[in-house]
């Protein structure tokens, strides 16, 4: 079986996701990084097999696993797939910092996977909740309503 040609991209978030089990002080172990991740991962675990490949550089995490990563090393996930964030342009950072609780984070997940014009609606949907939010605290008689 012919090996495949390393990918330099791999071996740098390799050489990253190494080092940052280092620094949170995790050894350099597949078996202990699958252990640690999967006792914070919600969807189905992943292999020592698995963490080996990301540690070698054979395959990269996906976006939801590299969450929980970046969780577990106390590194942000771009950090941990791109480098600092000296080496990549800063992205504007929205005013309000509010983090998000795990309900949240699996709502944002499960958008992800709609498609375009499932977004569109959904994104339509909270533009029209938030208008009608805005528009309840202006009107201190309108009774609060629940929508469920």
């Amino acid at each position: 079986m012919k090996k495949p040609k390393p990918n330099p991209e791999s071996e740098a978030f390799a050489a990253r996701l190494r080092h940052a089990m280092k620094e949170a002080g995790l050894k350099a172990s597949a078996t202990q990084l699958a252990d640690a991740f999967n006792l914070r991962y919600w969807g189905v675990g992943i292999t020592s097999h698995a963490a080996r490949n990301w540690m070698i550089g054979a395959s990269l995490p996906k976006q939801d696993k590299l969450k929980t990563l970046g969780d577990i090393l106390q590194i942000s996930p771009q950090d941990l797939l791109f480098g600092p964030r000296s080496e990549y342009p800063a992205v504007k950072e929205t005013s309000e910092n509010t983090p998000l609780c795990l309900g949240d984070s699996e709502m944002l997940r499960q958008f992800l996977q709609l498609n375009k014009d499932q977004k569109k609606m959904i994104r339509h949907v909270v533009k029209l909740a938030l208008i009608y939010q805005n528009n309840c605290k202006d009107d201190p008689d309108e009774p609060e309503t629940e929508i469920i």
